[in-house]
């Protein structure tokens, strides 16, 4: 993707819900490319605390979410990094409040423990995609994850293609999901959505095949799998195979489920703990399409950019 990366005139407020940031340089160079592609960037003072492993004492981080939704030059609020600490601010988050302020959401990894919440809470959308620090903050950014995230904000049809493990397929659902940990965690809470016909997407890191297998298992035994239209399996990475495992691995892990599951399972999406990442909008309608292995999933723009 050749187009300039240009986010003019959008209020983007950072702020680290979850753990303590490692690298505070990467923060610095996500405020200047975000800067420098026009958006007017604000960070949290919270954002750079630390107690324990977290970014701040809960209240802090509590806070730090709640004042972002105070602010009326803000778009959009983007998580700094994941790691944990979301799920101990669950039951004290304004949901209502956060879908009221009509802000977007924006993050991966333990962030999506609040997307999916809200989502589960009050029906309102967010978007499943680039970090501060992992991200914007990289010291060599990658093109397609730019090009991608300025296209889920523009008003025209976003695209994401890629090469699948399927021949043919055409299907159109709500889009929900992310991290795998993050969504088996909340299963049996009021902040798991139920979601019927849709198109399910997941990603993980440093979690080993087994582990994986053992998530989509539960998944599938909660009854949630089956109740959607097709399932998306981004990029699974990090783990160490053993001479245990005897040629056990990811790809015989897809199998076990498959061979339980009656939906498609489909590999390849460009999402997750990698630096060519989509920006996918949770809870907004897509449409997913694959002829000869080649998959493509549209949806409409968020609106938020010209183009």
């Amino acid at each position: 993707m050749t187009e300039t990366f240009s986010l003019q005139g959008l209020g983007i407020a950072i702020i680290a819900p979850s753990g303590a940031l490692p690298e505070p340089a990467a923060l610095e160079r996500a405020q200047a490319l975000l800067t420098a592609a026009g958006a007017r960037v604000s960070v949290s003072a919270q954002t750079c605390a630390r107690h324990q492993r977290f970014a701040g004492d809960d209240a802090m981080r509590l806070s730090a979410l709640h004042a972002s939704l105070d602010d009326p030059t803000v778009d959009i609020i983007l998580s700094a990094r994941g790691g944990y600490g979301l799920t101990r601010l669950l039951p004290e988050i304004d949901f209502a409040r956060i879908a009221a302020s009509g802000k977007c959401l924006l993050g991966h990894s333990d962030f999506n423990t609040l997307q999916l919440a809200l989502l589960a809470q009050t029906g309102a959308a967010s978007l499943c995609g680039p970090m501060a620090c992992y991200d914007f903050g990289a010291l060599e950014t990658n093109a397609d994850c730019l090009q991608w995230f300025a296209q889920a904000l523009g008003k025209k049809t976003a695209q994401v293609q890629w090469q699948s493990d399927a021949e043919k397929l055409s299907v159109q659902g709500m889009l929900w999901g992310g991290n795998l940990s993050v969504l088996v965690s909340l299963l049996g809470t009021p902040y798991f959505p139920q979601i019927d016909r849709g198109i399910l997407f997941l990603e993980d890191i440093n979690e080993h095949p087994y582990r994986v297998e053992r998530m989509l298992l539960q998944l599938h035994q909660a009854g949630v799998l089956d109740r959607q239209q097709a399932i998306l399996l981004g990029d699974f990475s990090n783990y160490r195979l053993i001479d245990y495992d005897a040629g056990y691995d990811l790809p015989a892990a897809i199998v076990a489920v498959r061979e339980r599951c009656s939906v498609p399972l489909i590999t390849g999406l460009p999402f997750g703990h990698c630096p060519q990442k989509a920006s996918l909008p949770m809870g907004h309608t897509a449409t997913l399409e694959i002829r000869g292995q080649t998959a493509t999933l549209s949806f409409a723009g968020l609106g938020l950019l010209p183009a």
